[in-house]
């Protein structure tokens, strides 16, 4: 696993920490006792699909930056040229995930 797969991981974790968070204290404002609060529903499996499908401009610049700095930077251009462009600016947004992809199997 990539280190920027693994930081995207972390924070996809600490974002659904954070919903659970926040339903405790809702359910704590709400006045329940805190013996009956019920158990928040796991959101982990909807957001990870969202975020698997919405990947950003600024996700592909950090891999693509990393790969670059380890020494990838003519695959690095080679992958922009193979998804239709000489600069990342140029991509398609609907080409990301799969440049993404191309990219993190760089090794």
């Amino acid at each position: 696993m990539s280190k920027t797969k693994l930081l995207l991981d972390v924070a996809a974790n600490l974002s659904n920490l954070a919903d659970s968070i926040w339903a405790v204290a809702e359910a704590v404002a709400d006045g329940e006792p805190g013996g009956a609060l019920k158990p928040v529903a796991p959101t982990v499996n909807k957001e990870e699909k969202s975020e698997t499908k919405a990947v950003t401009l600024e996700q592909v610049r950090a891999v693509l930056a990393a790969k670059s700095h380890d020494g990838f930077t003519a695959e690095v251009r080679a992958l922009l040229e193979k998804h239709g462009a000489s600069r990342l600016s140029e991509i398609d947004p609907a080409n990301y995930p799969a440049l993404l992809a191309d990219a993190e199997e760089l090794k």
